[in-house]
């Protein structure tokens, strides 16, 4: 099933929905690299188990594997920091954000693909997961590598339409499939 097959599954109040996939989907200011990470990487961090499997299917199709498993440590590696620096943000006691992570983050350093792009798809994660702290640091780095702000818009603007997409398709008493479970 392509992304469009599945977002004609989304009830007609949704419309704006489908289109706005449709305009992303042919959006020609990124690289079909940026492009389907992005969504890759979102659909993941969206956690609907159908829109995941259409998002790979299509993106399998128009990057090259180590592309597609990058998107996916983007997914992982973000819902692990998104919530450690949300916290560390959000904390009223500083001394936290004063010790080490202690969490191991390897995967953000070699990522497998341009940095840059791996670096877009963690920003665009990180806008879904609502952690701001990431998304001034990922937004600082794709500055500093010369990434224009029209990418970076939109890759927050698919970030904003998969999550959509997948909450809308995940509400649906006909849902295709349960949401994938979240991490206790």
């Amino acid at each position: 099933m392509t992304l469009n097959d599945l977002a004609r599954t989304l009830p007609d109040y949704a419309k704006d929905l489908r289109l706005n996939l449709s305009s992303l989907l042919n959006e020609q200011g990124l690289t079909d690299q940026q492009k389907y990470g992005t969504i890759v990487a979102c659909a993941h961090a969206a956690s609907y188990r159908p829109l995941i499997v259409a998002a790979e299917e299509e993106a399998g199709a128009k990057i090259a594997a180590t592309a597609l498993t990058a998107a996916k440590a983007a997914a992982s590696i973000m819902a692990m920091n998104n919530i450690y620096y949300r916290f560390l943000h959000l904390s009223s006691n500083k001394d936290y954000a004063t010790r080490p992570a202690k969490l191991r983050m390897n995967v953000i350093g070699t990522p497998g693909i341009d940095k840059a792009d791996f670096e877009l798809f963690c920003l665009a994660v990180s806008a879904i997961n609502g952690c701001g702290m990431c998304i001034d640091a990922h937004e600082k780095v794709l500055q500093a590598a010369g990434v224009s702000q029209d990418t970076i818009q939109t890759a927050v603007r698919i970030a904003a339409v998969v999550h959509a997409i997948a909450r809308s398709l995940a509400a649906l008493p006909e849902a295709v499939d349960q949401p994938v479970a979240a991490a206790a």
